[in-house]
């Protein structure tokens, strides 16, 4: 089965995603648990956390189909020593937050080696932050998002992924999130038939499903290789409609989060609604 949702508002409180993931006729969400733009966030009430569990219970999201996201702030591969730091005590503070959810994954992007250090040092690091805070932390996956390559942004091939997760210490708390625009724009011909059998190939061969645990299902503004990250609406973008009607086919995909982030929001409960019908999972 097919567990499609999008990345929903915490506006009021972390109580209200699941309400606002139910109204658009999600199985899966993504959220924010502290805000994206900030070193520091308010701590979550106990109160709240409650509130977010019992929302969950309520409308049937396990913890398997959520997927948080963590504050784009975040370079666990940071050249300076005082924002790697600073990083690091973020991403943990993360972690926590999705414990006291009762939540088992978080997504993040994996680092930038800002054109100050050998990208190879900078997987490196990305691999002992994720290390640190693993070692500070039960329960919770270190989910990997897949980049387009913008800038100094690194994790947009795949042979970089799997160099991360090579020096990750404990391999059952590491996994990996494909983003279909990032994907598509770091170089991954996933619009064609052929090409799309040739990525998955790849990434299996690369990484291995056994660490994909979910996806960011986005069309793409720019085309294949542009190294640009701009989502697009379903269809709507380089990527089309026959790719979207492929994944929905794909039984790989199967039982993990499937996250839209397309850009705009009143959207959503159609394409939704379209994915679903794809597989006829009303």
């Amino acid at each position: 089965m097919k567990y499609i949702g999008a990345h929903v508002s915490v506006e009021g409180g972390v109580g209200n995603a699941p309400i606002r993931a139910h109204e658009i006729g999600a199985l899966a969400f993504a959220l924010f648990t502290r805000s994206p733009s900030r070193w520091s966030s308010p701590a979550i009430k106990p109160a709240e956390a409650d509130r977010f569990k019992e929302n969950c219970l309520k409308y049937g999201f396990g913890p398997e189909h959520i997927l948080p996201h963590d504050s784009y702030l975040i370079n666990l591969g940071a050249p300076d020593p005082t924002k790697l730091e600073m990083s690091r005590k973020a991403f943990l503070d993360e972690i926590d937050r999705c414990s006291q959810l009762g939540l088992t994954m978080l997504n993040f992007h994996p680092g930038s080696h800002l054109n100050a250090i050998p990208v190879d040092d900078c997987l490196s690091l990305i691999a002992d932050s994720i290390n640190y805070a693993l070692d500070k932390t039960q329960g919770v996956k270190a989910v990997i998002e897949s980049t387009a390559g913008q800038g100094s942004n690194l994790g947009f091939s795949f042979e970089q992924i799997a160099a991360i997760i090579d020096k990750v210490e404990d391999k059952n708390r590491v996994g990996v999130c494909i983003d279909t625009c990032h994907t598509f724009a770091a170089g991954y011909d996933l619009a064609s038939a052929a090409g799309y059998d040739e990525t998955w190939k790849q990434f299996d061969n690369t990484i291995g499903f056994k660490y994909l645990s979910g996806m960011h299902i986005n069309d793409s503004k720019k085309g294949l290789g542009s190294r640009v990250d701009r989502h697009e609406l379903i269809g709507k973008g380089a990527l089309g409609s026959e790719f979207f009607e492929r994944l929905m086919g794909d039984s790989r995909m199967d039982n993990i989060p499937l996250i839209l982030e397309t850009p705009n929001p009143d959207e959503w409960p159609q394409e939704i609604a379209w994915l679903k019908g794809i597989r006829n999972e009303e």
